[in-house]
């Protein structure tokens, strides 16, 4: 399949970051677990960290594009107001009409329009290439599987490309390629950043419900649920893959976690717990310890 060099990142950029070494923030996916990374944020710039560029797939790249339009406390802080106000509604607005289009030919259980107008809305400037930061979003190939970086471009296109999770939400043409949630090829983009040319990587999981009582009660939550899961598990496998060669720091996520992946009324819960915990991590020394968080791997809590 023909690549789409206009809305990849190009290789001038590749190896200009290559020759320098840079810092990377990973933001992994997780659904309405996406307020925690807004948490780490906040400990993270407070303390002083700044990235060369941010990579970021699924609700990561929600987070990591609004961040790039403005990285410092005041956008994480504007970051939080946003999360704070998000109901499920606007994100999954569910009608009688789209659920009978699963037995025809709807491709999706959602319509995206609800999500389009939030980032719109929000998003402070048009073109990915626009932003304070080198933005980098990760989505997939629908066809072919393959993750796609899109780093110039329309923003809002490449962000909902990014967060269409199959079934729930539809592809989104981009080029000439339809492409899909950036988590089912790549759970979280560490190795995208790295062949964007970092050398040091602060990775943001929002990892999973590990402490959950009783199975998700709807068909989008067990979903959510089980795409976190596959999101921290593949995340240890890359981190394990990248250690060796790389300055990898994981900062850890909450553990134990009990809300759902489709409850969006925690969100202040969750920044409040992330940003404590996150303080903590950076006041143990993290910045200096590259381990894999026990949260991602399997664990009963």
């Amino acid at each position: 399949m023909a690549e789409l060099p206009a809305r990849r990142g190009s290789m001038e950029v590749q190896m200009q970051a290559q020759a320098s070494g840079k810092t990377a923030f990973v933001f992994a996916g997780g659904g309405s677990f996406g307020a925690i990374q807004v948490g780490m944020l906040h400990a993270l710039v407070a303390h002083g960290v700044v990235p060369d560029l941010v990579v970021g797939a699924s609700v990561g790249a929600i987070n990591c594009a609004y961040f790039a339009g403005n990285p410092t406390l005041a956008g994480v802080g504007q970051l939080e107001q946003l999360w704070c106000q998000l109901r499920r509604r606007t994100i999954f607005p569910m009608t009688i009409s789209r659920v009978a289009g699963l037995f025809s030919r709807s491709p999706s259980l959602v319509d995206a329009s609800g999500l389009r107008e939030l980032i719109t809305q929000h998003l402070p400037y048009s073109l990915l290439e626009q932003a304070a930061l080198p933005l980098h979003v990760v989505a997939t190939g629908q066809l072919h599987g393959n993750p796609v970086c899109l780093s110039s471009g329309p923003a809002v296109d490449a962000i909902l490309a990014s967060c269409a999770i199959p079934a729930i939400f539809p592809p989104v043409l981009v080029g000439n390629e339809y492409l899909i949630d950036g988590a089912i090829a790549s759970n979280t983009p560490v190795t995208t950043a790295v062949a964007l040319g970092a050398t040091r990587l602060i990775v943001l999981p929002t990892g999973y419900a590990c402490a959950l009582t009783e199975p998700p009660a709807s068909a989008i939550a067990s979903a959510l649920h089980a795409l976190n899961m596959l999101i921290a598990h593949q995340l240890v496998q890359d981190l394990e893959l990248l250690a060796d060669r790389f300055d990898v720091l994981t900062v850890p996520p909450l553990c134990p976690l009990s809300a759902s992946a489709y409850d969006f009324s925690r969100a202040s819960e969750l920044i409040a717990r992330a940003r404590q915990s996150t303080q903590q991590w950076l006041q143990r020394g993290g910045l200096q310890q590259p381990r894999i968080p026990g949260a991602l791997r399997p664990h009963v809590d």
